[in-house]
């Protein structure tokens, strides 16, 4: 089954509009990430909606940042896309009437939730700038060739 990367692409396409430090145009963006730019678009218009970035109009228009790096945590990037959950299984019947299936359902439930907040618990803990000190970390431990979108 394949996962649903919108949050590591949102948080890949944050860092490098960071680094760039200019506005950027979603097919730039989506060139260096080898991905569609209408797909790119439609997660950039959710972290518009959270107030991470912002669009502008017009000649040299594009996606830019709102706000600094430090001031952005991972959850608030996993919670503006308002994905579906961290795991690719889930109920099969949101309502069943069998009996069994309702105290599967309760189990699972109760078991998602509760790693879906510690999971967040654990973004909020974490910036964007974190992981950029982590990318000029591992930077000056690499060669500047064996660098990748």
């Amino acid at each position: 089954m394949r996962r649903d990367s919108r949050f590591s692409v949102a948080l890949h396409v944050l860092l490098h509009m960071s680094d760039r430090g200019e506005v950027m145009t979603s097919e730039a963006l989506a060139e260096m990430l080898e991905a569609n730019p209408v797909v790119l678009r439609r997660t950039l218009a959710k972290l518009r909606g959270a107030g991470i970035v912002r669009a502008e109009k017009g000649h040299g228009g594009g996606w830019a940042l709102t706000r600094e790096l430090s001031a952005v945590t991972l959850a608030d990037v996993y919670q503006a896309l308002g994905t579906a959950g961290p795991f690719s299984f889930g109920h099969r019947d949101e309502k069943p009437r069998c009996l069994i299936e309702q105290a599967v359902n309760r189990a699972v439930g109760t078991a998602l939730a509760e790693a879906e907040a510690r999971l967040v618990s654990h973004l909020g803990n974490v910036s964007l700038a974190d992981v950029a000190t982590d990318v000029r970390r591992q930077a000056k431990r690499r060669p500047r060739a064996q660098e990748s979108a």
